[in-house]
């Protein structure tokens, strides 16, 4: 149903695929609101138009984020709403997509996101801008890192044009430098914030960087300064993102070392209690890198590891570095300097050419490497990869034999891993709390949002709190009971000390330079 004349026109945003994306779509809700939007649920608050921020990573994906523009369109024509893709599989596909689903009143790449308020406006006055054509999102910068900074400013790179104002910011304004907010869209004690985007790598498989574009870095001052609006928002815990982190810093002054610097102070953030890295390469593991990780005050001993494989073979192919031997290595060193650190990864099996003695070998590397998490995915051709055009490609339903073999590996290995924490301490952040439902669920550092498991709090040990009078954000010490899985069971010991700076004024001291 449309808006009243002179009412302020309603957006409702609907997100798929990865934390990124979530990011990416809170600094667009933040450019609608301070463009005078008004945002609303979906379903129940009667948007003028809904957009969908669709992902395009594989098969899976694009298939539910075209499903989501279908049943979005379902609902908005006959309420007299609109419906726009924007997102990875809109800037992947462009004008075909736009072709292939008439469902989708616009289609809008990445480009379109600065001015998206004056898009989505014209959408609804019947003159929807033409589609975009895809290109190669990599050729848009310098080949090398070091020139891009100056470059950035004629490419739009999603989640990175929020520029915090710490002195606004102190005075209760949500609003950033360039009138540009990011706009938090769900609440709760957990927040991902960006650290970079796009990827150099040419991994044979991986279709990202084509539509992600080149490695581009924040600025530390951006990062700082976001990370400080977000705990005085209630976070308590930052998940940094990006499509490579251990990339930070390439194309900045102080070179990779500078995510090494940042992380001592994103620790020290005000209101912050845990900063946890996603998304690293093993390749580029530094010493100094894996030892501020495993030891700073404030960061999570998480280990997010993009193995892929564990056989030299298959990882050339794939065009990655490493072998079964140095990955267990990695492993070694990180739990030399971090015993109880949480190490995850994801793998593909059946990728062309993977034989029986390749999957042996990734068998033995799982076996070895004691990981808490890891997700297991079938190979599948990918529209412009290098791997597309392999030779040696195995039947679908081998592939799916070989998932199905070493998910349950994995499962067992998982469970294994779990009955080994219990016994020890966890310190728990609360994310989950229903005293009525008796549901008190949280994550100890260890475990990543949404695929490492939880820890449920059953019960309180001795003087412990209990959990039926524990609130999103609470930080409890805690031990672990039992497994069930890969979620651990686990009794209160002792609510910490909550964040000594909640309020915006604690944002006026912080230093972002």
């Amino acid at each position: 149903m449309a808006s009243p004349e002179n009412a302020p026109r309603r957006a409702a945003l609907l997100t798929l695929g990865c934390a990124r994306n979530e990011v990416d779509s809170e600094e667009l809700a933040g450019r609608l609101a301070g463009s005078g939007w008004e945002l609303v649920d979906a379903e129940s608050g009667t948007p003028d138009v809904v957009v969908v921020n669709t992902c395009g990573f594989v098969e899976q994906a694009k298939k539910d984020s075209i499903d989501t523009v279908l049943a979005a369109a379902d609902v908005a024509r006959p309420a007299g709403a609109k419906v726009v893709a924007v997102g990875c599989l809109a800037e992947r596909y462009g004008a075909e997509l736009a072709a292939d689903l008439p469902e989708a009143d616009a289609v809008l790449g990445f480009d379109a996101y600065p001015e998206l308020a004056e898009r989505l406006g014209d959408v609804l006055g019947g003159h929807a801008p033409a589609p975009h054509v895809p290109a190669d999102r990599r050729r848009l910068l310098p080949i090398s890192p070091v020139e891009r900074p100056a470059a950035t400013t004629d490419v739009s790179v999603p989640g990175h044009d929020w520029v915090p104002d710490i002195a606004s910011s102190a005075r209760g304004s949500r609003m950033g430098a360039a009138g540009v907010s990011r706009k938090r869209l769900a609440g709760g004690p957990v927040a991902s914030l960006k650290l970079a985007s796009g990827c150099d790598r040419r991994c044979a498989f991986c279709a990202i960087p084509s539509f992600r574009g080149s490695f581009v870095s924040r600025e530390p001052a951006d990062v700082l300064g976001e990370a400080a609006w977000l705990g005085s928002d209630g976070v308590r815990e930052l998940v940094l993102v990006s499509e490579n982190s251990t990339s930070y810093g390439k194309d900045l002054p102080g070179g990779t070392r500078a995510l090494v610097d940042l992380l001592p102070r994103l620790g020290a953030t005000p209101g912050i209690e845990r900063v946890r890295v996603s998304y690293l390469q093993p390749a580029e593991m530094r010493p100094d890198l894996i030892t501020a990780i495993a030891t700073t005050p404030g960061i999570a001993p998480y280990f997010d590891l993009s193995f892929q494989h564990a056989s030299a073979t298959v990882l050339r192919r794939m065009r990655r570095f490493g072998s079964r031997t140095d990955f267990l290595d990695l492993c070694a060193r990180i739990r030399e300097l971090a015993p109880d650190a949480g190490i995850r990864s994801n793998v593909i099996v059946g990728f062309p050419g993977e034989t029986e003695e390749d999957l042996a070998e990734l068998e033995a590397f799982l076996t070895g490497a004691r990981m808490d998490a890891v997700g297991v995915f079938g190979y599948s051709d990918e529209d412009g990869t290098e791997a597309e055009g392999y030779d040696g490609k195995l039947d679908p339903a081998e592939v799916q034999a070989r998932v199905a073999r070493i998910s349950e590996l994995v499962d067992e290995l998982m469970t294994q891993r779990a009955e080994e924490r219990v016994g020890s301490e966890v310190v728990v952040l609360v994310e989950r709390a229903d005293a009525e439902d008796d549901d008190c669920a949280g994550r100890a550092a260890h475990q990543g949002p949404d695929a490492d498991g939880e820890c449920y709090l059953v019960g309180a040990h001795d003087d412990g709190p209990d959990p039926a009078s524990l609130r999103p954000g609470d930080l409890v010490r805690a031990r672990v009971v039992d497994s069930e899985g890969v979620d651990l069971l686990v009794e209160t010991l002792e609510l910490l000390p909550g964040p000594d700076a909640g309020a915006p004024e604690a944002l006026a001291g912080v230093s972002t330079g």
